[in-house]
């Protein structure tokens, strides 16, 4: 794990909330971040725990923080990337969004996803569907990694991996 260069201003004053909130302000200007990990980044940055939750709880009432849009754009970010909805959730969970905002922003049962499943699989390996049963398995193995589920491999393939 990388060791988080500490910020001066929380070894000067660890408690001091307006430098935690300058801190925060400097890691929301890089980019979204939902509630838990910008606690735990302050947190690392050398705040005390209970200073970083309220400086956190502030920026969420100022709506400056919102999880929901966090959650969002990391959807987003990451499906363009190429990812599936199961990893995705998975790392929405790590970061400690809501389990029922992750439900609601990720809809791992809509069609989008199945559309992207086969867009990954054909950038990947071409328009032609796998000949060979070894071949359907290499494929569902990449697109199972990439965090698609086994209905959305199975439609990508374009035939049930049983062979049938």
């Amino acid at each position: 794990m990388r060791r988080r260069k500490l910020d001066p201003a929380a070894t000067a004053a660890p408690a001091d909330q307006q430098a935690a909130r300058l801190a925060a302000l400097k890691l929301l200007n890089r980019r979204d971040h939902g509630a838990r990990e910008l606690a735990v980044r302050l947190a690392a940055c050398g705040f005390e725990p209970a200073t970083a939750t309220v400086v956190v709880e502030r920026l969420v009432q100022e709506k400056l923080l919102d999880d929901a849009r966090f959650a969002e754009h990391f959807v987003a970010y990451h499906a363009n990337r190429g990812q599936g909805p199961v990893r995705i959730a998975h790392q929405l969970r790590e970061a400690g969004v809501a389990a029922e905002l992750i439900k609601a922003t990720v809809d791992a049962g809509s069609a989008e996803w199945r559309r992207r499943c086969a867009e990954v699989r054909r950038k990947r390996f071409g328009a032609r569907e796998p000949g060979s049963f070894a071949e359907r398995g290499r494929q569902a193995r990449f697109l199972t990694q990439r965090g698609f589920n086994s209905d959305q491999v199975r439609a990508a393939i374009g035939r049930d991996l049983d062979g049938e």
